[in-house]
């Protein structure tokens, strides 16, 4: 239970290690686009076609997003180029 939780931490940072509201919004459509097919299948709960595939196009768009991103590097100014 212990290493549960860090991993859930890192899970919803971004490549600079900040909380990110778009990972936090892939998390949750994760976590419904998964109760939604397990209401499917075991309960014969029906959910609109649509629904689902809106959840997947969501979840595939936060993550090629992720991909666009790039990792700021903070350089810290050097002796020279601080103001006087």
């Amino acid at each position: 239970m212990k290493t549960l939780i860090p991993f859930f931490q890192q899970l919803l940072k971004d490549k600079n290690g900040s909380y990110s509201l778009r990972e936090l919004v892939i998390a949750v459509l994760l976590v419904a686009l998964v109760i939604s097919w397990i209401g499917q299948q075991f309960f014969g709960k029906e959910i609109p076609e649509s629904m689902f595939f809106t959840f997947a196009s969501l979840i595939a768009g936060g993550t090629f997003g992720y991909s666009f991103e790039k990792k700021v590097v903070n350089i810290p100014p050097s002796n020279d180029q601080l103001p006087s």
